[in-house]
Order: C-alpha cells, then structure tokens, then sequence
C-alpha cells in the first residue's frame, strides 16, 4: 500500500494596502492615468487604496468618469484630502467609502463655466441655449453626487455653487464631507505610488 503525504496548504497572504497620490488637474491625461493604476492594482487584487488627492479641478466630464469608475472598483477606496480639493475634485473625492482631511486642508465650490476661445466668439440665442443647457446639467450632476453622499440639503449645495466658497476641514466634518480631520498615517511596508505629470504627460509613477 502506496502512504501518501498530506498536501500542506499554505495560506495566501492579501497584498497591502496602497497609497496613491494625485496632485493635479482633472484632464484627460490625468485621468486616464489615474485610472490605468487604480485598474493595475484592483488586478493585484489590492484589498484597499487611499487616495491622496490635491486638485484645482478641472473637466467636469472626466471628474464624473473618475468618480463613477472609482466607485466601481473592487477595492475599498479612501479619499484624503492633502492640499486643496476644489471643483468638480470634490466629486472624486466623494467616490471614497471613508473620507479624511488634513487640519490644513481645504474644499472650494463653485458653479460650472465654460471659457470663451481665444479671439472671442459670437453668441446667437441658439448657441447660448445650448451652453447654458449644458452648464445647468453639469451642474445638476454634481449636485446630485454631493447630495447622496453628504449630510448637505439641496438648498445650501445650490448655495454653495452661486458664491463660490472655501470652506475648511472642519466645516466639511458638519457637512458630511469626510468622516475625521486627521493627518495621513502611512504604516511601514505599505506601497505608495506617486503620480508625477507634466504639460506633456506623465513622466513617471
């Protein structure tokens, strides 16, 4: 009779988490960038990412796609706030299950614009309806994100967005913005992949 030995199992150890710092505008580039690492490290299978976000804003389109896609993700994602998160930032910011600020760190508000192209432009009924369309729906869509994902009222989001406001972290702790004001703690062993751009692209992770 053949003895067999026992298959000895070893458990498999979840990588750690990661950390992943994003300080820049909200651009096609940038975006996709973002993306493409928040995607590499849900393959990895990643049980957790902390986003450290700084941003100035930027494209109202892409900050919904970061938004929709981070949340979607199989992860669990956490968003601090490092800097400033301003715009349609603060849209990515609230795709985070958990949300922290830095003590220092501030969130600005304002309604959506668009920019006139160099040399100026001519503006019939027709071409201002539809901007104006446009702008109100941009508008609505991130009203809506902050009113499902915040303790704040419809009325003072709309505020918010006519006198274009910076508030600070503690504020954002009343309005449901984040969860604690408190610095970003990063353990020994955890992973930290910096995104670094430049007017031409990105030039390194």
């Amino acid at each position: 009779m053949v003895q067999t030995q026992p298959q000895i199992v070893l458990p498999q150890t979840k990588p750690p988490r990661h950390y992943v710092s994003f300080s820049a505008e909200i651009v096609p580039q940038t975006t996709e960038a973002l993306i493409a690492t928040l995607s590499n490290l849900a393959n990895q299978q990643v049980p957790e990412v902390h986003l450290l976000l700084s941003t100035a804003g930027g494209s109202v389109m892409h900050g919904i796609t970061l938004y929709n896609t981070l949340r979607a993700m199989p992860f669990e994602l956490v968003t601090h706030n490092v800097g400033n998160v301003n715009s349609i930032g603060n849209a990515v910011f609230l795709a985070g299950t958990r949300r922290y600020a830095c003590p220092q760190s501030t969130f600005m508000f304002h309604g959506v614009g668009f920019n006139v192209p160099p040399g100026g432009a001519r503006f019939e009924e027709k071409l201002l309806r539809e901007r104006l369309d446009g702008l109100l729906a941009d508008q609505k869509r991130i009203a809506d994100i902050m009113e499902n994902c915040t303790t704040l009222p419809r009325e003072e989001i709309d505020k918010l967005f006519l006198e274009a406001v910076t508030k600070d972290a503690d504020w954002a702790v009343g309005a449901g913005i984040v969860d604690e004001v408190r610095d970003v703690d990063i353990a020994d062993g955890h992973p930290v992949l910096g995104l670094v751009f430049q007017r031409e692209g990105v030039v390194g992770t």
